[in-house]
């Protein structure tokens, strides 16, 4: 699951915390209004009891219950909730495929998903097909409250842990990709003349056609050629001119680095600066 990289702080900083997206703000002495809620699952005394629980929330009511996704369509259509808490698998109904739907009918309807399956695996699933939140059924019950009322500010909820643990991949991923820059960006590593050189293996000119256009010896090609090759970490000189040829072709328009038809290898149309340096 994709993680906000800018929610830092340390581990107990984080105790307790979800990942809030938009300011909130309440104003003071005031009544909250109550979020009309929705509620489904497949297994009765489980809705009953988390509609018994958020139906004692003072600023939470439940406005409708339903054990089917066919039922809820019907129902959450009759008395409009502004949340919808739902189980993770409802029978032979798919509730992902029911949020997505629910989502596009109606974008602002806040969806709540609590389930037993593993958090880690699943809470992705659940909030790339709309929901805001997810929660364990193992959790213990004021974290049900406390999510409604996080979504209902504009966040976005889940566990402590599985916040930390999209914080450390995210980190992971940034230290992976730093790395697979730096190693894409060996080529700073070459010289003027070198870059040069690369340029020209990569256009298609072969070593006489390069050292006739440089005005240099085929062995002082052939040397810069090398130094490419231990520069870039490849294998051989066929290895060079391919990776070569990819560069120009990802990083230079046609125009830039094709050499006039019929004309003398002097004639190479180069963007890359023509130094002195051998």
């Amino acid at each position: 699951m994709e993680t906000n990289p800018e929610i830092v702080g340390t581990e107990s900083e984080l105790e307790g915390r979800s990942l809030s997206l938009f300011p909130y703000s309440e104003s003071v002495g005031e009544e909250p209004e109550k979020v009309r809620i929705f509620v489904l699952d497949a297994q009765p005394l489980l809705r009953q009891g988390i509609s018994t629980y958020l139906n004692s929330q003072p600023d939470m009511m439940v406005c409708g219950e339903a054990g089917s996704v066919a039922d809820a369509r019907r129902k959450i259509a009759e008395c409009q909730p502004q949340f919808v808490v739902t189980a993770l698998r409802l029978g032979a109904g798919d509730s992902l495929k029911l949020i997505k739907e629910l989502k596009n009918q109606n974008p602002g309807l806040c969806v709540l998903v609590y389930s037993a399956f593993e958090e880690n695996i699943f809470a992705e699933r659940a909030i790339r097909a709309g929901a805001s939140g997810y929660v364990m059924k193992q959790a213990a019950s004021e974290k049900l409250a406390t999510a409604v009322r996080e979504i209902m500010k504009g966040g976005i909820y889940v566990s402590r842990e599985l916040a930390l643990s999209a914080f450390r991949k995210s980190l992971q991923r940034h230290r992976k990709d730093n790395h697979t820059l730096r190693s894409g960006n060996r080529l700073e590593e070459l010289s003027n003349r070198e870059m040069h050189i690369f340029q020209l293996l990569g256009s298609g000119l072969g070593t006489k056609q390069i050292a006739a256009s440089l005005d240099l010896s085929v062995k002082t090609i052939e040397s810069h050629r090398e130094n490419i090759k231990h520069k870039l970490r490849l294998r051989s000189s066929g290895e060079v001119r391919e990776r070569a040829t990819k560069w120009v072709e990802q990083n230079l328009s046609r125009e830039d680095h094709i050499f006039r038809r019929g004309g003398s290898p002097t004639e190479v149309l180069s963007v890359a600066p023509v130094t002195t340096e051998t």
